[in-house]
C-alpha cells in the first residue's frame, strides 16, 4: 500500500488528483502540499521521523510548473536525500519528459489526469515499491548502485502518444532521423517524434552499438542489413530503409561492420 504527496500550486488541481489518488484501493494515504518548501518540508520530516511508519512518504506526485521552486528543482534536491521517495510527475506541458525520466521519475502524467491514467502511475509505483522491500537474496551479487528506476531510464525512452507516455525499448530503434530540435525514433512498428536533438541521442547510445552514418542519421550497427557502394556513394539498407552514407563516417562504418563480420 502507498503513501503519496501530491504537490500543485493550483488548489482546484490539487484537490482533483487528491481524490482520484484516495479513490483508488493501492494508496493508503494522500495528503497535499501547495508549493515546493511546503512540499520539502513534509519530505523531510516525513524522513526523519519514521520512514517506513504510517508518517512516511512512498511517492510524490509533483507538478512541473509552480511559483518559486519548480517541480524539476525538486526531484533534483530529493535525489541527495538517502532514501528519497518515487517521483511522478503531473504536468499540462509535454516537453520536459526527457528532462524527468532523465531525473528518474517514474511515470510522466500529463493533465488533465484521466482516471484509468493516473491508475497506470500507481501500478508502476506500486511495482517498484514491492520491488525495493523485497529481501534480498544472500547469494545474490551486491547492488551496484543502480536502481530499477535507473535501469528504466537507461534501457527505455519515453515518447507521448495521445497524451499516454509509453516506453520505447532502445533495443527496438533500428534508427533514428534528425528533425531540427527533434529526432524521430524508427522501430520495425514504426516511428515517435521525441524532443531531444539527434547529437545527444549519439552521445547517450554509443554504448548501446548506435553509430552516426549522416547528420541526419543515427543508426544500430546490428540493425544495417546491407552496405552499398555504387558510383562513390555509400548507402546502407535498415530494414525496408536505405540511408545514405556521408563521406566523412563511411570509412569508419566499413570498418566497424568489418569488426563485427570477423567477430
Amino acid at each position: 500500500m502507498l503513501r503519496a504527496l501530491a504537490v500543485d500550486d493550483e488548489r482546484p488541481a490539487l484537490e482533483e488528483l487528491l481524490y482520484l489518488l484516495r479513490s483508488d484501493p493501492r494508496v493508503t494515504s494522500a495528503e497535499g502540499a501547495t508549493d515546493a518548501t511546503e512540499a520539502l518540508r513534509r519530505i523531510s520530516r516525513a524522513l526523519d521521523a519514521a520512514p517506513d511508519g504510517d508518517g512516511g512518504i512512498d511517492v510524490v506526485f509533483l507538478d512541473i510548473h509552480m511559483a518559486g521552486l519548480t517541480g524539476l528543482d525538486v526531484a533534483r534536491l530529493l535525489a541527495r536525500f538517502a532514501r528519497p521517495p518515487l517521483i511522478v510527475f503531473v504536468t499540462a506541458h509535454e516537453g520536459f519528459a526527457v528532462q524527468a525520466f532523465d531525473l528518474k521519475a517514474v511515470d510522466y502524467v500529463l493533465k488533465p489526469v484521466r482516471r484509468e491514467r493516473l491508475a497506470e502511475a500507481v501500478r508502476r509505483v506500486r511495482d517498484q515499491v514491492l520491488t525495493a522491500r523485497e529481501p534480498r537474496r544472500t547469494d545474490a551479487p551486491p547492488a551496484s548502485g543502480t536502481s530499477v528506476v535507473q535501469s528504466t531510464v537507461a534501457d527505455q525512452i519515453p515518447v507521448e502518444l495521445g497524451g499516454v507516455t509509453r516506453f520505447i525499448p532502445v533495443g527496438d530503434i533500428t534508427y533514428a532521423e534528425a528533425q531540427g530540435d527533434y529526432a524521430r525514433l524508427h522501430t520495425e512498428d514504426g516511428s515517435h517524434l521525441v524532443r531531444i536533438p539527434l547529437s545527444t541521442l549519439e552521445e547517450r547510445w554509443a554504448a548501446r552499438g548506435f553509430v552516426r552514418i549522416h547528420r541526419s542519421h543515427l543508426v544500430a550497427l546490428d540493425r544495417i542489413d546491407e552496405l552499398r557502394l555504387d558510383a562513390g556513394a555509400t548507402t546502407v539498407r535498415v530494414g525496408t530503409a536505405e540511408l545514405a552514407v556521408s563521406r566523412r563516417h563511411a570509412r569508419q562504418l566499413r570498418d566497424l561492420l568489418m569488426r563485427r563480420a570477423n567477430g
